[in-house]
């Protein structure tokens, strides 16, 4: 059988049932930090998702875990009208992640759940992902550019 059909009809059979229950927000908050951290696995975990694993090692479909977790997520943000985005700058700025969040569910009208990561590589600026667009405004990134004009035009010199 396909991984993608596997991977989605349990992520929608455990959709369902967290819905059903009232625990999604609190099942999607573990599954996002298990699947960015996949060796911290958070504890306790929430009765629907122990039930949930216990019932994916019955049936032998552990090794489809992340894929139905991934599967989990988007449906869980398209279920709810959100956005989830990362957004990488050099040192926490709570001010920034407030502006970007205003701005984000301003021009999307959605919601947004927004990751935060530290990368001292940026130098300056902000990375921003949102769902597979990406807006660079890193000081290593307009280095990086400057550096390959220079490259550029240089080598027509030659």
């Amino acid at each position: 059988m396909n991984t993608g059909v596997i991977s989605s009809r349990y992520a929608r059979a455990l959709l369902r049932l967290t819905t059903e229950n009232g625990s999604a927000a609190a099942v999607y908050r573990q599954v996002r930090a298990m699947l960015d951290n996949p060796d911290a696995v958070p504890s306790p975990l929430e009765p629907d998702l122990q039930k949930f694993v216990s019932l994916l090692v019955a049936n032998h479909r552990e090794q489809y875990l992340r894929f139905i977790f991934n599967s989990y997520v988007s449906l869980y943000l398209k279920e709810n009208n959100m956005k989830l985005a990362t957004l990488t700058t050099v040192t926490s700025n709570p001010e920034l992640e407030q502006k970007i969040r205003a701005l984000v569910i301003e021009r999307t009208g959605c919601g947004l759940d927004l990751n935060v990561k530290l990368d001292p590589k940026l130098i300056g600026g902000f990375r921003l992902v949102v769902d597979d667009l990406l807006l660079d405004a890193s000081v290593s990134s307009q280095l990086e550019k400057l550096r390959r004009q220079f490259i550029e035009k240089t080598s027509r010199l030659v």
